[in-house]
């Protein structure tokens, strides 16, 4: 099924809306919903909602929940993000990512009490929300982009084995053990003598039909399918007494409205555990609803998805369910499926509340096994080997971060791994604006154009001027590099400098801290004889300069003025007035 292009859409156009309306979506798509798009909406709904049923099962085992609370977190999260969420194909419901990180986390918590295991799932649900709020009033969207992709590359390859490690267990028939990643590789290597070869053989077979379907049938419920084979398989063979461990029946009915039984400071943690869930959620449904956008030809509203996430993660921990988010897995079956709006979740939320009214009893028979399989098979999408294999190609540093992070993961867990990866990303934004590069320039032969004469060899050099741009805002706490390295590159010129020319184009900002190194490098090359001229400054910066007296001393700074032109009055002045070893006045 194609896909509407925005220039033939209503709904892809831009529509000005302001006020309220502007953060209720519903009001704006809902005027523009045409009667053809409903069956597109209503097959979506279901083919989602035959998606998320086996997939919410199984990851609801990965946070340690009964398996009926992945069930409520697909029907309530879906249902409360369409009224709130700005993508038209995002599809909201427990992910692998995040479930683990629940279930791990939550283990150290709750005491051994499951009770107080569903508490705190739910109330950390409901501390996500309350923090997209304060997110979307202060207008924090844009922080997520301070988490590189590099570093979630890593993480995700870590997030993946771990999530695989606490489901190797189940596919060989054994207990499983350990904390974190090694531990538990130890353990299963231990128990691998008992191993249960049925369950085994069932397992493997699973996950060849899922991996074919994936293969053949994108976009399909391969899994519901072998979902269904798997009971029928157990209800009509004797195969379940050979040792395997079946979900058992659900209850029957749609989830009570409840409130957490515990409150924030009964449970040391929670406040971590939530923000790490937001992080991993947001940054995980911005990044697919903004694909999916971009296959479909419209734009989301980074800052809008705060409020759909926080709506959906309300309902979560108000109707006995835990942390959500939008995935890429799910949305694509969604988009696949031919949702052209959020009303295909409302269609889904429909199919999984009946599900739930009517056909719970016929999980009973369904094996954990396959649950396992289906998250085997489902996390393999989180290691991206070739992006891994272009990152190596392109920046063995990059690839060295994301490896850092890859190694926390597994090394400390996810939770902390987030953390990781986020003081990582800080420490790496903190390391480039400190150390901005300053490119030494040249003239590029037969014009009156300079660039960096360590990209380009072939630019020919000024006797006696060294030009120099700085390729960054020139701040306080990057003003110490620059200056040092600005005069290692005077001291290393290959002849005595002269002049001394400062490309500031490429500094969109220049602060008190940065007017006054500028002004003390002057005075220390004015101290040896060397003249400074400052060029191409942007208007706030020439206002900061003019401010600082830089004007005074350097002569008219000008927003005309380029190196070409100094270097042009330079050789005019040295060669007329000075004579060839003569230093010349920097003034205009």
């Amino acid at each position: 099924m194609t896909n509407e292009s925005s220039a033939t859409d209503p709904v892809a156009a831009d529509l000005p809306v302001r006020g309220w309306r502007s953060a209720f979506p519903p009001v704006q798509w809902l005027r523009v919903y045409k009667p053809r798009w409903l069956v597109n909406d209503a097959i979506a709904g279901a083919t989602l909602a035959a998606y998320g049923i086996p997939v919410s099962l199984a990851y609801a085992s990965l946070a340690g929940l009964p398996p009926q609370y992945g069930i409520y977190g697909y029907l309530v999260g879906g249902l409360f993000y369409a009224l709130f969420g700005s993508s038209r194909q995002l599809a909201i419901g427990p992910t692998s990512a995040i479930s683990m990180l629940v279930g791990v986390t939550v283990a150290a918590m709750a005491e051994g009490d499951p009770a107080r295991w569903a508490s705190i799932a739910a109330l950390t649900a409901v501390l996500i929300a309350g923090m997209c709020v304060v997110a979307w009033l202060l207008r924090l969207s844009s922080l997520v982009n301070f988490i590189s992709e590099t570093i979630l590359l890593g993480f995700k390859a870590g997030a993946a084995l771990t999530i695989a490690m606490t489901q190797l267990p189940k596919l060989f028939g054994v207990k499983g053990g350990g904390e974190f990643f090694f531990e538990r590789i130890a353990v299963l290597g231990g128990q691998l003598a008992q191993t249960n070869l049925a369950v085994l053989a069932f397992g493997l077979v699973c996950i060849a039909l899922l991996l074919l379907g994936e293969k053949f049938l994108p976009g399909r419920p391969v899994a519901l399918a072998v979902v269904v084979a798997s009971i029928v398989v157990l209800s009509v063979t004797p195969l379940a007494g050979l040792g395997f461990k079946l979900v058992g029946a659900l209850p029957r009915g749609l989830p009570d409205f409840r409130l957490p039984g515990l409150r924030i400071r009964d449970v040391d943690g929670v406040i971590p555990l939530a923000f790490a869930c937001l992080l991993l959620a947001y940054v995980e449904s911005v990044s697919a609803a903004r694909a999916l956008a971009q296959a479909n030809g419209y734009e989301i509203d980074a800052r809008q998805e705060l409020l759909g996430l926080g709506a959906a993660n309300l309902a979560a921990g108000l109707f006995q369910a835990y942390p959500v988010a939008g995935g890429l897995s799910q949305s694509s079956v969604n988009d696949k499926a031919g949702a052209k709006t959020p009303l295909a979740l409302v269609f889904a939320s429909i199919a999984i509340g009946l599900c739930l009214m009517f056909l719970t009893g016929l999980i009973a028979n369904l094996p954990n096994v396959v649950l396992a399989a289906i998250v085997l098979v489902a996390v393999k999408g989180l290691v991206d080997i070739g992006e891994l294999r272009h990152v190596w190609r392109v920046s063995r540093f990059e690839f060295t971060i994301s490896m850092v992070a890859f190694a926390a993961v597994l090394m400390l867990g996810i939770l902390k791994g987030v953390i990781v990866a986020v003081l990582i990303s800080m420490l790496l934004l903190i390391r480039r604006a400190a150390h901005p590069h300053v490119a030494i320039l040249a003239r590029i032969p037969g014009t009156r154009i300079f660039s960096d004469i360590e990209r380009h060899a072939e630019n020919e050099a000024i006797p006696h001027v060294l030009a120099v741009r700085v390729e960054a805002s020139l701040v306080y706490f990057n003003v110490e590099h620059v200056r040092e390295t600005i005069l290692w590159k005077i001291r290393s010129a290959s002849e005595p400098v002269a002049l001394l020319i400062c490309d500031l184009s490429a500094s969109p900002v220049v602060d008190l801290a940065g007017a006054r190194m500028l002004k003390a490098l002057h005075e220390a090359l004015q101290a040896c004889g060397t003249a400074m001229k400052v060029v191409a400054a942007h208007a706030d910066v020439r206002d900061m300069l003019r401010a600082e007296g830089l004007e005074d001393r350097l002569g008219h700074i000008g927003r005309r003025d380029s190196v070409a032109d100094v270097v042009d009055e330079f050789q005019s002045h040295r060669g007329v007035v000075d004579g060839p070893d003569v230093a010349p006045r920097a003034t205009t």
